[in-house]
């Protein structure tokens, strides 16, 4: 891909640009403030207006995933029925979808969210996400259509699962056959374990 040098507008948004496609291309490793410029062609000090570190860059990518992903999982209950399965389900294929079509940047997300120079901003853009799908099996349990216990235990195995599944795909683990019914199948074992008992 041949990269066209900045000239007029938002250097910020450029710039953000820029990095998560260097980061899909080539890893975090290879994101410097200094080759951001130089492929946008601007001053080398021209990013610093914007990012003082390689860190803050690194928490902005992270914070906007996790913007991104809140706003996927939202997007996907819109027009699904009142049903916890029906909106598990919606808020599954949206979790998985992002994972897969982004999993240079959610590995970046899920790292720097527990890096000690962390920022707030990424702390609490972390837990949107999150939080979504803990409101999610919440209300299942409220309307008796998920299991009891502890929100965050119902939880951890739904998570666990598509995220496993997300990896799978990703990596290239799974063979065609199974990639077509894949993840119905993980949806449909995910539902199975989050009936009442």
């Amino acid at each position: 891909m041949k990269n066209r040098p900045y000239h007029h507008g938002d250097l910020r948004a450029a710039l953000l640009t820029r990095a998560e496609e260097t980061l899909r291309e080539r890893g975090a490793g290879s994101l410097s403030l200094r080759e951001l410029a130089r492929d946008l062609g601007v001053s080398p000090a021209a990013p610093s207006r914007h990012f003082k570190t390689k860190q803050d860059l690194l928490d902005t990518l992270a914070v906007t995933g996790f913007e991104r992903l809140a706003d996927a999982i939202t997007a996907s209950q819109e027009g699904v029925g009142e049903g916890f399965a029906e909106r598990l389900a919606s808020a599954a294929r949206a979790y998985v979808g992002f994972a897969v079509d982004n999993a240079a940047l959610l590995d970046l997300m899920f790292a720097v969210k527990h890096s000690p120079e962390a920022s707030q901003a990424l702390g609490a853009s972390a837990h949107r996400w999150s939080e979504q799908l803990l409101e999610l099996i919440s209300d299942g349990q409220r309307r008796g259509e998920a299991r009891e216990g502890a929100v965050e235990r119902v939880a951890l195995p739904v998570f666990a699962a598509l995220h496993g599944y997300a990896v799978l795909t990703v990596s290239g683990t799974l063979p065609p056959d199974v990639l077509e019914h894949g993840l119905d199948d993980v949806i449909m074992s995910i539902l199975r374990g989050c009936e009442p008992e």
